[in-house]
């Protein structure tokens, strides 16, 4: 692996590319800590540090995980890629629908380019309305400094600045898409969870000790932590990784005295074919429940026991929020499959190609075996994010473990950096043995570029 990691600093345009990733990511990195202006950020820390119990902390926490920005912090990136993110699942779920999506989509990358262009408009519609919606918690709360509350100078520089911020990012994800490596929404997703490990383990240095039993942080769960992170980590890999292959088989086409196909392959079946949005629509609309409990219990405190369990039993660690959480999990992993994976079309798309499952006929009945396949191996993939999902709660629960702490023990975090840092080592491996050097992943390789002959040999 060291011999992999120095071969790539020799190649000058892999270099560039990796050296042009780091810059922007740095960019990233730097404008989040630049601040809206007229926002008292002593306030606003304190005011996040009261919220960080409940569903408010939680709500908080779950947008700063998957959205690279942060609310607790109230700068330009703020907002992170949220809207964009909302905006690019909307217009995949709609071009699944909608007759003129569809053909746009089937135009091909004039038709994609098209798509793209209405989501960077949805994204910007949905940043002013995200924006209104924060600047106005804000100044009700007292965050805002006196002499700017109220004022059109506040609200027009915090909803443009807010704005611009997550415009700049979808921005800079698009420079990393074409002249770095990577996909570049991802990446910038990647690291502002990766950026949240430090403090994660300054908090288990801060409460770890040797001889105080009553410590938060002992020995055995230091090491409980240590060895479910590394098993959480091998299952993602293997659960993102995981295939069904569907062996394929050419039909033979004699032309003259020669005879052409009948070579085998394999049809690949992702085990878990929705990545992680089934996990960030459980999440999503999980959030409401506990808000909406919350301030009934304000109204009925004490007065209603039907109020109290249920409010007790929707917050993150109660045993309903649990099983509603998994069977919301389950539902959309069942629906994005739904959404995403066309069997008809496939089984339509082999038949044109002069293909079959062997036993099969091309047709309905491939289409109808290719479903039945599916819907099984989303159960399984269904229930690893479910198990996935609940792994942070639950440490956090029976181990009283801070809630930072546990989210890089599963989670959606924890997917998006395992599936992200997969997909950017393998783009790297990719081009190292395009150009003739040993991977990452133990590919062959001579350890040295191809040689060019001169014209003359």
């Amino acid at each position: 692996m060291l011999k992999a990691f120095l071969n790539i600093w020799t190649i000058p345009e892999l270099r560039n590319k990796l050296l042009f990733t780091i810059g922007m990511l740095s960019i990233y990195r730097i404008g989040y800590f630049v601040p809206l202006p007229a926002v008292d950020q002593e306030s606003l820390a304190r005011w996040a540090e009261r919220m960080g119990e409940g569903a408010g902390g939680n709500l908080m926490t779950y947008v700063s995980i998957f959205t690279g920005g942060t609310l607790s912090q109230s700068t330009i990136f703020g907002l992170g890629i949220m809207p964009y993110i909302s905006s690019a699942i909307i217009f995949q779920l709609l071009a699944s629908v909608v007759p003129s999506l569809q053909a746009l989509k089937r135009e091909g990358p004039a038709g994609m380019q098209k798509i793209t262009e209405y989501t960077r408009y949805l994204t910007v519609g949905l940043c002013l309305v995200q924006a209104f919606f924060w600047l106005g918690l804000m100044e009700r709360q007292g965050i805002v400094v006196a002499e700017y509350r109220g004022t059109l100078t506040f609200w027009a520089c915090g909803v443009i600045g807010l704005t611009a911020g997550t415009i700049f990012l979808v921005w800079l994800g698009e420079q990393i898409d074409k002249y770095g490596i990577g996909n570049g929404i991802s990446l910038i997703i990647t690291a502002g969870i990766i950026a949240q490990m430090p403090t994660a383990i300054q908090q288990v240095i801060d409460g770890f000790s040797l001889t105080d039993a009553d410590a938060t942080y002992r020995v055995d769960t230091v090491i409980f932590l240590v060895a479910a992170f590394l098993g959480v980590v091998t299952g993602a890999v293997i659960i993102t990784q995981g295939q069904r292959r569907i062996p394929i088989q050419q039909a033979k086409h004699t032309r003259g005295r020669r005879v052409y196909g009948g070579q085998r392959s394999y049809l690949p079946l992702r085990v878990n074919h929705g990545g992680v949005m089934p996990i960030i629509f459980a999440s999503s609309l999980m959030i409401f429940p506990s808000f909406l409990m919350t301030m009934i219990q304000g109204q009925f405190a004490g007065t209603s026991a039907t109020v109290n369990f249920f409010e007790r039993n929707l917050q993150m660690d109660g045993t309903l929020y649990i099983l509603l959480y998994i069977g919301l999990i389950y539902f959309f992993a069942y629906f994005w499959t739904t959404v995403q994976f066309q069997p008809k079309e496939m089984a339509t798309n082999l038949r044109d190609h002069g293909s079959f499952i062997p036993g099969l006929r091309p047709g309905p009945r491939t289409a109808e075996y290719l479903e039945t396949v599916m819907e099984r191996i989303t159960y399984v993939g269904g229930g690893f994010l479910a198990v996935i999902a609940v792994i942070p709660t639950l440490v956090a629960k029976f181990f009283e473990v801070d809630f930072l702490v546990t989210t890089f023990l599963g989670g959606t975090g924890l997917l998006i950096v395992v599936s992200v840092m997969l997909d950017f080592v393998q783009r790297i491996e990719a081009a190292l043995l395009m150009r003739n050097y040993q991977g990452f992943l133990g590919g062959s390789g001579s350890g040295r570029g191809p040689r060019i002959r001169g014209i003359h040999g």
